[in-house]
Order: C-alpha cells, then sequence, then structure tokens
C-alpha cells in the first residue's frame, strides 16, 4: 500500500501571488506622504480663513421687521462660529422664524462677514379678529398688535384660510371692474359663502354652485347696487331662476323683493 502527498510549497492549480516590487512600496509611502502634507494644508487654510464673524449687513425694505432684531438673532446663533464652520442654513431658519419675515437669504462676505437679505410678508386681507394672511393665503400672524383698517375681513373654519384667500384673490378684481370694493368674505361652518360690500350690502351666495351664483350676480344684480345701493341691505343669489333683494326702508325690508335673472 503506498501513499501520496502534496508537497507543503507546491502551489496549487490556478493560484496566482504578486509581489510589489521595492520602488512601488516607495512610491505608495510618498503618496501617502503628499496627502498627509495636503490634508494638512486643508486644515491650515481653514482655520486661516474661519475668521470671527465681526459684521452683519442686513439689507431690505423694513417697515415690521427691526434690522437690530435680525442682527441679535445672528450674533446668537452663530456665537462661537467662524465665517467657514457658521451653519448658514441654521442662521436662515432661525431669522426666518421671526414674525413678519417671509423669505431669508444668508450669505458669508470675506474676510469676516455675513450679509443678510430680508423680505418682509405683504399682509392681505385680515383673518378673523387678530390675524393677517399674504397674498400666498398663509396666515403670518396670528395675533397681530396692529392691523390695518383698509385690509378686507376674510374668515372662515380652522384650516380654511387659503381656500378663502383664493376665493377672495379671485373676485375681489371682478368686483373692482364693477365698481364695486369688497370689505369682508366669510365661511361659515356649513360651507355657506357671503359677501360684504364697503357700501353696506350683504351678497349671499350659499354652498352650491357659488362660482355660478357670484357669476349671475354680476351680470345681473350688480348692474342694481350702481342704481339703488343706497337702499339696498342685502342681495340673495340662492335662487335658481332669479334673486331677491332687502332694501335698508323697514317697509320693504320685512318681505324683500323677488326678482327673476
Amino acid at each position: 500500500m503506498s501513499t501520496w502527498s502534496r508537497p507543503k510549497n507546491r502551489r496549487r492549480s490556478g493560484e496566482r501571488r504578486f509581489r510589489l516590487p521595492a520602488f512601488a512600496w516607495k512610491r505608495m509611502g510618498a503618496s501617502l506622504v503628499a496627502l498627509a502634507a495636503v490634508a494638512a494644508a486643508t486644515l491650515g487654510v481653514r482655520s486661516l480663513l474661519d475668521q470671527p464673524i465681526e459684521r452683519v449687513a442686513v439689507s431690505g425694505q423694513f417697515q415690521r421687521v427691526s434690522p437690530d432684531e435680525i442682527e441679535r438673532v445672528v450674533k446668537a446663533r452663530a456665537r462661537g462660529a467662524g465665517l467657514v464652520s457658521v451653519e448658514l442654513e441654521g442662521v436662515r431658519r432661525a431669522i426666518d422664524a421671526l414674525p413678519w419675515v417671509d423669505a431669508v437669504s444668508v450669505q458669508r462676505r470675506w474676510p469676516r462677514g455675513l450679509v443678510v437679505s430680508v423680505v418682509e410678508q405683504v399682509p392681505a386681507a385680515r383673518w378673523g379678529e387678530h390675524g393677517l394672511l399674504n397674498t400666498r393665503g398663509e396666515l403670518f400672524v396670528s395675533e397681530a398688535r396692529h392691523i390695518p383698517n383698509e385690509l378686507p375681513q376674510l374668515s372662515g373654519p380652522a384650516g380654511t384660510e387659503r381656500i378663502v384667500a383664493e376665493r377672495y384673490l379671485a373676485t375681489q378684481g371682478r368686483l373692482v371692474e364693477a365698481g364695486l370694493r369688497l370689505s369682508a368674505l366669510r365661511l361659515d361652518a356649513r360651507g355657506a359663502w357671503e359677501i360684504d360690500l364697503d357700501s353696506g350690502i350683504t351678497v349671499r351666495l350659499g354652498r352650491r354652485q357659488v362660482d355660478d351664483r357670484f357669476e349671475k350676480f354680476m351680470a345681473t344684480a350688480a348692474k342694481l347696487i350702481g342704481q339703488r345701493g343706497a337702499e339696498m341691505a342685502y342681495v340673495d343669489m340662492r335662487y335658481t331662476n332669479g334673486f331677491a333683494i332687502g332694501w335698508r326702508s323697514a317697509q320693504r325690508a320685512s318681505k324683500g323683493e323677488r326678482r327673476h335673472a
């Protein structure tokens, strides 16, 4: 009986071995040294550029926003950071959280400053008693201290700010073209719409076919307001084949007057 064993130092079939020549090891070492030098240089440059922030330039057209307040927010948010290490997005968010701020941009100004550009909110309407809506229908102040009296008053259930604002923006222009001005727009909990004109007349549009009823108002009843608006208390557009007018005089307001379209 005979036995056979593979020599220990014999290579397996298909096995390859590689050995880097000495010059390759030297080249790799030189590369690592070069990378380390670049990294050190980069850190040195960063340290040199990361100077303390000494100046904050604030630009914009300000009526409600205080540039001094913006500067205080920037300094508080950037405290301890240099011009390179400061987190610009964090500074921007902190400023954006201030009342009456609509848009913000923050940029570095070498060697030791920041430039802040601010756009204020533009109020388009009041919301409820103390809120303000911007032109996008967003409630940006819920408890305003100073509310311009000339702004129309919009109201509706919580969460309907944008819907009410969109109808206002679509309605106001048409009324102005007819020589009328909207002073209030209401959406009640049942989904019914009413418009108050600055002449004291209320236009009742109801819950259904609101757009069609408004168009019918513009084509018919709006013309009567130009003729007898001082005598009218309301216009009710919730009729299929016409509309009703409520008169200010006690004699006629009790029964109103029905007109066919």
